[in-house]
């Protein structure tokens, strides 16, 4: 089984920036892709913003592209992001997620618990 853990959220000011990370565990053979997401209330989960593990291709949402920044640390299955400019509609809980698909996807298989992330204006 994959285990996975992400850190970071807190409540900031529209224009700061925050940074969360994201460690998996367990059997990351397993993991090709990781990624981010995030759920607001009252919403589905939406892709933030990942990485294809083995080819190193980032992916980002529309919504946070220039904004936001994914990256890797130096352990294994490690994985950053560093969110700049927000928004007030950046508001939500953050999840990390590892995949078996090579592309992150809105249906990852590995879920962390969240970390919340609330953006006052």
């Amino acid at each position: 089984q994959v285990h996975v853990v992400e850190s970071g959220g807190g409540l900031v000011q529209a224009g700061d920036s925050l940074r969360l990370s994201c460690a998996a565990s367990g059997s990351i053979s397993s993991i090709n892709a990781v990624g981010w997401y995030r759920q607001a209330p009252g919403k589905e989960p939406e892709f933030v913003a990942g990485i294809g593990w083995s080819t190193g291709a980032t992916y980002f949402a529309d919504s946070v592209r220039g904004r936001f920044t994914v990256s890797r640390g130096h352990a294994p299955i490690t994985l950053y992001l560093q969110m700049n400019s927000l928004k007030s509609e950046d508001t939500a809980v953050y999840y990390c997620a590892a995949e078996r698909n090579p592309i992150p996807t809105s249906h990852p298989d590995f879920w962390g618990q969240g970390t919340q992330v609330t953006v006052s204006s």
